[in-house]
């Protein structure tokens, strides 16, 4: 069991986010998932420089405008908990990568994302994404990959 510390952003442009298709490493909690970019903190790094590094590291993209939305505590058996940081940029410049290490890039419509192989966990906080402007904790309890548990600040979230 590990505790991990972890950043992951949803780029936003014309009504899409900028998703990644993990299909690059085998041994991959995410393996054949849909997910945001960001990665694991190094020493001494706020979140914010974090996302900003991880963001260029995976897409070539230097982030301009982004916000801190929420954190989101994943407890997952076999895997410990981790704590990820939870933003979204609607702003960013330079040239996107043809490839990244980790998977496959693509803009996908935000209805779509729904339709992908994504965690059960993300559709709710896609769903916060869109519908709340302040700050959230999220805590989403997995057995194997199966969603038992949903705190929302603090509360039993009932709407999963």
């Amino acid at each position: 069991m590990k505790n991990n510390l972890t950043t992951l952003c949803y780029i936003e442009k014309d009504g899409s986010y900028l998703m990644l298709h993990r299909v690059k490493k085998e041994k991959d909690v995410n393996k054949d998932k849909w997910i945001g970019v960001g990665g694991k903190f190094e020493e001494g790094e706020s979140p914010d420089e974090c996302i900003v590094r991880e963001v260029k590291e995976e897409t070539g993209l230097t982030l301009t405008n982004y916000r801190f939305r929420g954190i989101v505590t994943f407890v997952l058996e076999d895997w410990g908990t981790e704590y990820m940081f939870l933003y979204t940029a609607d702003g960013f410049e330079g040239e996107m990568t043809a490839s990244c290490d980790e998977g496959n890039l693509e803009w996908i419509k935000k209805p779509e994302i729904y339709n992908l192989p994504i965690w059960e966990g993300d559709k709710i906080f896609f769903r916060l994404l869109e519908e709340r402007e302040d700050f959230f904790s999220l805590k989403l309890n997995y057995q194997q990959s199966t969603l038992v548990e949903v705190m929302l600040d603090g509360k039993p979230y009932l709407d999963f």
